[in-house]
């Protein structure tokens, strides 16, 4: 009957919905573990969860990866493992900044540094990183970064410009992860946005460069969201979600979490003037956090590299974590607070 097949239609559209939506639900747990970009693209990635040195079982991994995804496939592979006289990789030195520098001098020195160290293209994330983990324990993920010098991906520089920054008082850090689509598959990047002076601006690393380091020059936040969208357009993508957070605790010891999706905001539903709107109420958030001295606190001048323990109670910002106080696609807070495959240039460095 006519009336059975609306039903039988009906039930089948519901069931395809509430599949949708336990999938989003599924990757938004996901990226709360810090495991957001295991799958870049369609194209998963493996992280090395053994540490440095590299295992036998991670490093064979990833060579049979490199194998799978690499334009040359095993040849790439075979002629690099098998070759005896590979020029030997520079190691990058991490920048020495003077206090008297200028801070837009200091930033545009730490993102050579960062880009020094080069995109990894090889498939395996070499170190791990957890969201969840303190600010400490990532502050010394990253010094352990400096040391061995590796090629890294976006999230592993947003924790290492944090880190390089720390001794910044007047700049104020803060991830922004961009969700975008392309031919059919999601895909996943994050910076570490920077407001000095009032000026917006980025440090990040990516596969291309206009993705990745902007001069603190943006009047406000959404003039640097938006320069971003007009990069990923120019690349075929198409901006679906930002996620914005707050701004991170410059005391290395400082066992608070890094508040990662602050404001959540649906780029589509949105439309563009309301998605301007949101950006700048979050913008006006984070300065309104900093006034109340509920923001990261600046270190002293007399703090000495060895202290072990953080100085509890004035060192860290006021976390806000939970999904119920993280604001959704301009939802507003209660009044009382206020890619085309680009194969130029690609490398493999072991």
């Amino acid at each position: 009957m006519p009336g059975g097949k609306t039903g039988g239609s009906g039930a089948a559209a519901t069931k395809r919905c509430e599949a949708s939506e336990e999938a989003t639900q599924r990757e938004e747990e996901q990226e709360d573990d810090g495991d957001e970009d295991l799958r870049d693209g369609g194209v998963p990635f493996f992280v090395n969860r053994g540490g440095l040195p590299i295992d036998e079982p991670t490093w064979e991994r990833m060579w049979r990866h490199v194998a799978k995804i690499h334009p040359e496939g095993e040849m790439v592979a075979q002629r690099i493992r098998g070759a005896t006289d590979l020029p030997k990789i520079p190691i990058p030195s991490v920048p020495a900044l003077q206090p008297s520098t200028p801070i837009p001098e200091r930033l545009e020195a730490i993102q050579r540094y960062i880009k020094e160290l080069q995109y990894n293209h090889t498939g395996t994330q070499f170190f791990e990183i957890k969201k969840s983990r303190p600010l400490t324990g990532l502050m010394d993920l990253a010094k352990e970064m400096t040391k061995e010098a590796l090629p890294i991906k976006c999230l592993e520089a947003v924790i290492l410009g944090i880190y390089l920054t720390n001794n910044m008082p007047t700049l104020e850090r803060f991830p922004i992860s961009f969700k975008t689509h392309f031919s059919g598959n999601y895909f996943r990047h994050i910076v570490l946005g920077v407001n000095f002076g009032g000026r917006y601006g980025a440090l990040g690393i990516s596969r291309r460069e206009e993705l990745m380091y902007k001069a603190p020059t943006f009047r406000t936040l959404s003039e640097l969201i938006f320069n971003y969208e007009e990069a990923y357009h120019r690349c075929w993508h198409v901006l679906k979600k930002v996620k914005l957070g707050h701004c991170v605790s410059h005391d290395p010891h400082s066992v608070e979490q890094i508040e990662w999706k602050h404001s959540i905001l649906d780029v589509e539903k949105l439309g563009h003037e309301d998605f301007r709107k949101e950006l700048e109420r979050h913008a006006r958030d984070m300065r309104l956090k900093i006034g109340k001295g509920t923001g990261p606190p600046s270190p002293t001048k007399d703090r000495k590299k060895d202290v072990s323990s953080p100085q509890r109670g004035q060192s860290s910002p006021h976390r806000r974590n939970s999904r119920g106080e993280r604001r959704l696609s301009g939802e507003k807070k209660p009044a009382e607070s206020k890619a085309m495959p680009d194969l130029n240039g690609y490398q493999i460095r072991v």
